[in-house]
């Protein structure tokens, strides 16, 4: 038996033993819910929700209007009903609905909350989080010691941490020329990053960003990564909640489809990587669109502290609606709004949907590689 056909270590975060060291990656918007989350769990890994839009998604769903925090803990709650381990990503950027969705999360018992888009500084102060886990996404050693010296302040360090490479999908923490620089890869972002994690505690470092097969999971353990966190590959399953018209953009999807898009691009400012035929892509680039908000998910807040600032709702010169494309790549509003197509810089790859458990069983090593 070869070295990669061992079985994969278990992961140990905040005392909990996960079988298989596979974080599902929080894809939003209303791609990661607790449908996929939970298939996830069950097969040793760890599901995780997308907090964000969760209150119109579930609110839609249930039939009933339900707030941030009352979404976040249902969804939570159900992900965690069949057993195994799930928790919540959260995204920074997301500031109105940011701290109810973490106390939704923790009241729900989440196992893990996974947050970056920003850096999650006064992550440990929203409320004592008890057995969850607060995991940040960082994409250099810099970001991760400037978290730890501010949770230091707080009384608290990491339980793991998110190292985020630049073959991610979604919001990359990287600006737009650096993306493809050799010192950004993930092989390089690495050691530094576990000397950091070693420094103040030495919790786990799970890897993200292009991870595509069990022979990747196990190069990046064997460079001293702990785990790692997949979005791509979950994103198609049969379990995810991605529209079919979404998972069949990704099956057609060619390398040179995969783009990252800037100007127009997120309204949160940060590169984010996505198939450039998605309907509200192309609507922007032709500035097709009227500018508009009408969720209000990213708003900032205006000069009287008030939630009001988008620059999609603003503009249409510089960015796209990410709000309502993503949950029309969702199916939540496809009737009114074009979708917007969100994946790492893989899923050229993908040729079919599979259960979670026949991906699970491939990316452990269980089986052979079904997929190119």
């Amino acid at each position: 038996m070869s070295e990669s056909e061992l079985p994969l270590p278990h992961l140990t975060i905040k005392g909990k033993r996960i079988r298989v060291p596979i974080v599902q990656g929080g894809m939003g918007v209303g791609v990661s819910l607790h449908l996929l989350a939970s298939a996830v769990a069950r097969e040793g890994g760890v599901g995780i929700v997308s907090s964000a839009c969760l209150d119109r998604l579930v609110s839609k769903r249930t039939g009933k209007k339900l707030t941030t925090y009352e979404a976040a803990y249902n969804e939570v709650s159900l992900s965690k009903a069949a057993g195994g381990y799930a928790g919540i990503n959260i995204m920074v950027a997301l500031v109105r609905d940011y701290e109810s969705s973490v106390r939704g999360a923790i009241d729900a018992g989440a196992d893990v909350i996974i947050s970056g888009a920003g850096l999650p500084l006064g992550l440990p102060s929203i409320q004592p989080p008890r057995d969850t886990a607060l995991i940040p996404i960082v994409s250099s050693a810099r970001a991760l010691e400037l978290i730890c010296k501010k949770w230091e302040k707080l009384g608290y360090r990491p339980d793991a941490t998110v190292l985020e490479g630049p073959l991610a999908g979604g919001h990359l923490g990287f600006k737009i020329d650096s993306i493809d620089l050799e010192s950004n890869t993930l092989e390089r972002l690495l050691p530094p990053v576990k000397d950091m994690a070693i420094k103040y505690g030495d919790f786990p470092v799970i890897v993200a960003g292009g991870i595509y097969t069990h022979d990747d999971i196990v190069r990046f353990l064997k460079m001293g990564a702990d785990g790692v966190q997949m979005g791509t590959r979950f994103l198609a399953t049969e379990e995810s909640s991605a529209s079919p018209l979404y998972k069949q953009a990704v099956i057609d999807a060619t390398e040179e489809d995969i783009i990252v898009a800037h100007k127009p691009g997120s309204p949160c400012g940060l590169p984010f990587r996505i198939i450039k035929q998605s309907p509200m892509y192309l609507s922007a680039l032709k500035r097709l669109r009227e500018p508009k908000c009408d969720k209000g998910y990213v708003l900032l807040k205006d000069a009287e502290g008030k939630f009001s600032r988008c620059p999609a709702k603003e503009s249409n010169e510089t960015a796209f609606c990410i709000c309502n494309g993503l949950l029309s790549s969702a199916g939540y509003n496809s009737d009114e709004e074009e979708p917007l197509y969100t994946v790492g810089t893989n899923a050229y790859r993908v040729d079919r949907i599979v259960p979670v458990k026949t991906l699970m069983d491939e990316l452990a090593g269980k089986t052979a590689l079904c997929l190119p």
